[in-house]
């Protein structure tokens, strides 16, 4: 059956007829995770979400791999996931990333490469960021924008006069880390940017494949940044004119690609740990190991890595290779980590976290040194191709998770839509 959300029609928004309370598609496998809710979302492609409250409504806000725009779903009810409306973006940029706070979204926008579906012969949006007031959260109106040079990957905003880009500047290799005023949301103005040695392309020193994926974790005057092949790094923001690195860990050539062997960094400061995990890229395994660990940070200037999380297993029946042999990529990629959001479960003793091909996998970590996979999902392959990958075979890929206050864990995939799963264990 097939219904919209109520509070439909703005002129700048795109409608699109979504089925709601979609049936839950069949043959998932699982152990202490039961799926509540599917929506199918034929003509979007969600990537990363974001939640808002209003009243007592719910909505999910989601980036897009494939269709370029961001979605809004109304998941009030997370078993009947309703689509809102689809807002539409530049042409031929990617809408990939996202965050919301003090009702502002903050929308990254970047160049789109042809294996993503892009045309590089075409010209994209040259702003790097837009900004929406979500006031009425279901029309968001675009208040101001900024422009790099060059595009935004996944930046982080927690409210506030600042957010933190990923970001691409002409002469520069790779994201640098950018801090931008937005006290006036209709004029941003950079406040300070951080980049490693060899970032700046007249440094004179190699390059090490160094880039911030984003998000900046921040949390008070420090910042916790993923920052690719330049390893886990932690500074002081204090002053944002005058960032300064406090320390680094790094995993050098061992785990990676490179440019990624450090991806997604989320801190736990109540318990001195941080989560760290790279991002598989090759398919079928056909790249060095990525890892996703614990670092302790008890003392800020020496973070050291204490355990690893345990490598997810094939479900029962496959073979032992089944993950890398099936197709598609094996390997982390995005944890729960929009944790500012007041919406969002600031867990201290569990970790999620998307593993492409091998699906959701959930840790308790409450003995750090010894981290134990208690749950984990895994949809059954998509049926229909969406956008350009995976590349080889047409099977599930995992792409990010949001756990809700309420207790409800929302997935979202390549070729598919956002499953919505609870934590069955004790």
């Amino acid at each position: 059956m097939f219904r919209q959300a109520a509070c439909l029609g703005v002129a700048s928004a795109t409608l699109i007829a979504i089925a709601a309370a979609d049936p839950i598609p069949s043959g998932a496998r699982s152990e202490n995770v039961a799926a509540v809710g599917y929506v199918d979302a034929p003509n979007t492609s969600p990537f990363k979400m974001s939640l808002l409250q209003s009243g007592d409504r719910w909505y999910m806000y989601t980036s897009n791999l494939f269709h370029r725009g961001w979605a809004i779903f109304d998941v009030t009810d997370p078993s009947d996931p309703a689509f809102v409306k689809f807002i539409d973006g530049p042409a031929n940029t990617a809408t990939w990333q996202l965050d919301i706070a003090d009702n502002l979204m903050i929308t990254a926008v970047d160049a789109l490469s042809a294996g993503w579906g892009g045309d590089p012969d075409q010209p994209h949006a040259a702003e790097a960021v837009l900004l929406w007031s979500l006031d009425d959260p279901v029309n968001p109106q675009q208040i101001g924008g900024f422009t790099t040079g060059g595009g935004t990957h996944r930046n982080a905003y927690f409210g506030g006069d600042y957010m933190h880009l990923a970001a691409n500047l002409p002469g520069y290799q790779g994201e640098v880390y950018m801090i931008v005023d937005i006290s006036d949301p209709a004029h941003p103005v950079e406040a300070g940017r951080f980049a490693t040695a060899g970032m700046l392309e007249t440094d004179g020193e190699p390059y090490d494949m160094a880039r911030l994926h984003g998000p900046a974790d921040v949390r008070g005057g420090l910042a916790f940044l993923p920052f690719g092949g330049a390893g886990f790094i932690i500074a002081n923001i204090e002053d944002p004119a005058n960032i300064k690195e406090i320390s680094r860990l790094d995993f050098g050539p061992l785990f990676g690609p490179t440019h990624l062997s450090v991806h997604t960094t989320t801190p736990y400061l109540e318990r001195n740990l941080v989560i760290v995990n790279g991002e598989a890229i090759a398919e079928n395994c056909q790249e060095a190991l990525n890892f996703a660990g614990l670092v302790d940070i008890s003392d800020l200037t020496a973070p050291r890595l204490i355990a690893q999380f345990p490598t997810p297993q094939p479900p029962e029946g496959e073979p032992l290779d089944y993950f890398c042999t099936h197709g598609g990529r094996f390997g982390p990629h995005n944890q729960n980590q929009l944790q500012h959001n007041p919406l969002v479960e600031n867990q201290t003793d569990r970790v999620y976290l998307t593993y492409f091909g091998g699906g959701l996998r959930i840790y308790d970590i409450t003995t750090p040194v010894n981290p134990q996979e208690i749950g984990w999902f895994l949809p059954p392959d998509p049926t229909e191709r969406r956008g350009p990958l995976p590349r080889g075979a047409l099977v599930v890929q995992t792409e990010d998770v949001l756990v809700d206050t309420r207790g409800y864990i929302y997935i979202s995939h390549k070729n598919q839509g956002i499953w919505v799963l609870r934590y069955t264990g004790e």
